[in-house]
């Protein structure tokens, strides 16, 4: 895996007294935009811990965000990650090459924060 963060400059349109901005033209990849930002161009700093959030589940799982597709249920690699923890799988998701090398609470922490 070669995680990648990138800046795409959206800092620069934010005032000092604004904590919430709107952009009329969205960039970046799909999946590790926040839903709110990649629907509507709002964006925040909330989309930066989204972003964020993404990529520490991808090192949980040693899945990538963008070709992960769980079929069955047609859902995504962050929908997979929330459906195992909600039924108390969350477990299950830690990837398998972690073996015995984590601390089983922790990984769950990742999965839900």
């Amino acid at each position: 895996m070669n995680p990648k963060i990138s800046d795409f400059g959206l800092a620069r349109i934010f005032q000092e007294t604004v904590d919430m901005a709107n952009t009329q033209r969205v960039v970046g990849t799909l999946g590790y935009m926040s839903p709110e930002y990649a629907m509507s161009g709002v964006f925040s700093e909330k989309s930066d811990v989204f972003s964020f959030g993404v990529l520490i589940i991808e090192i949980v799982s040693g899945k990538k965000n963008s070709n992960f597709h769980y079929y069955e249920q047609n859902l995504s690699l962050v929908a997979y990650a929330w459906k195992l923890w909600s039924e108390g799988k969350g477990v299950e998701f830690v990837d398998e090459a972690m073996g015995g090398s984590y601390v089983a609470l922790e990984a769950i922490r990742c999965i839900h924060q």
